[in-house]
């Protein structure tokens, strides 16, 4: 059993897209039609055929409560693994991105967390050592 596809909840799949592509990195896997929405994932740049994130639309009614009340206790939604926080989040602070939490040591691991724009506080690890 392995994970394929995972997701985070979004605003707007077009803004997500944009920022999860054009900013983080990411690039598009499938794109769906799927009546008012799509079934939208990205994947790693360097894992083309690795886990998707489906960028899944806000649209059940218990979403946008749940993210507000991660967001509001500074609760990242989930966490990507980055070669070099630090070197990550200069290029994304140049980008415009907004951080909550710059990078900290976390004895085997550096974090940081972002805003991704669509509603959630994304974290970005670096393994130590």
């Amino acid at each position: 059993m392995r994970i394929t596809v995972t997701s985070v909840f979004v605003d707007d799949q077009d803004k997500a897209l944009a920022f999860y592509t054009d900013v983080l990195g990411f690039v598009k896997k499938h794109d769906v039609p799927m009546g008012e929405y799509r079934w939208l994932t990205v994947v790693s740049a360097k894992d083309p055929e690795g886990t998707e994130l489906l960028l899944e639309p806000s649209a059940h009614p218990a979403a946008t409560p749940f993210k507000e009340a991660l967001v509001a206790d500074g609760i990242p939604f989930t966490s990507f693994g980055v070669d070099d926080v630090h070197a990550e989040f200069e290029r994304l602070s140049a980008a415009g991105v907004r951080f909550v939490q710059e990078p900290a040591d976390m004895g085997p691991v550096t974090v940081a967390t972002l805003d991704d724009t669509c509603g959630n506080l994304i974290q970005i690890a670096t393994m130590n050592g």
